[in-house]
């Protein structure tokens, strides 16, 4: 059987090569982490992907350390490098090289309806932060009523592709859902949005407490 890491080393070529789905939600996500970044902090990213994300928010923070657990996404971002306060390293959240309380922001950004152990993972993501610091992410919730045809079709075909290998695991959050993690985790929620709306990609804005 394929590793998480495995599925996604395969498509990382092909991942890299994909444009943006949703440029203007994408672009608003970028405004708003942004306003939240200070030239001092120290930001960790997990699950970067082909790092463009990191790369491009770059010049608003001091350092950002972008972590992905597959080989073939660090090796797609390495070869993006072109800034000074970026570093790329494959590695996930529980890797020991990654020091609680020592970063003053981590970001995760379509991550965490494809976690398994999720609760596990934000608590640890809470013991990584500064007292104080802020936890961003954004999720896709395809647990949402209402989304039509499309995606409840999309459900029920997920399992199938699992089987041979076509698609990874995958978390059914409403916003509900997501919201009420993050507050059990120990933050203070201090903004919500959705971009794009529907499907909602649910971005939280959150502090450790």
């Amino acid at each position: 059987m394929q590793t998480k890491a495995q599925f996604w080393d395969r498509v990382a070529v092909k991942y890299a090569a994909q444009p943006i789905s949703d440029p203007d939600a994408y672009a608003q996500t970028l405004d708003r982490v942004s306003s939240y970044l200070k030239p001092t902090d120290r930001v960790l990213e997990l699950g970067c992907g082909t790092g463009s994300t990191a790369l491009k928010l770059a010049e608003h923070a001091g350092s950002i350390l972008a972590t992905d657990y597959s080989g073939g996404m660090i090796a797609q971002a390495t070869a993006k490098m072109g800034v000074d306060n970026v570093r790329f390293l494959q590695a996930d959240v529980f890797d020991p090289a990654l020091q609680d309380g020592t970063f003053d922001v981590v970001m995760a950004f379509n991550l965490f309806h494809l976690v398994p152990d999720v609760e596990a993972t934000m608590a640890r993501v809470h013991d990584l932060l500064t007292p104080g610091g802020l936890f961003i992410s954004k999720s896709p919730c395809i647990g949402e009523r209402s989304l039509g045809f499309k995606f409840g079709l999309l459900k029920r075909l997920i399992p199938l592709m699992q089987l041979v290998g076509k698609a990874p695991f995958v978390r059914f959050d409403s916003i509900a859902d997501v919201d009420a993690r993050i507050a059990r985790a120990g933050f203070e929620i201090l903004e919500t949005g959705n971009y794009p709306i529907r499907p909602p990609n649910h971005f939280v804005v959150a502090r450790r407490t």
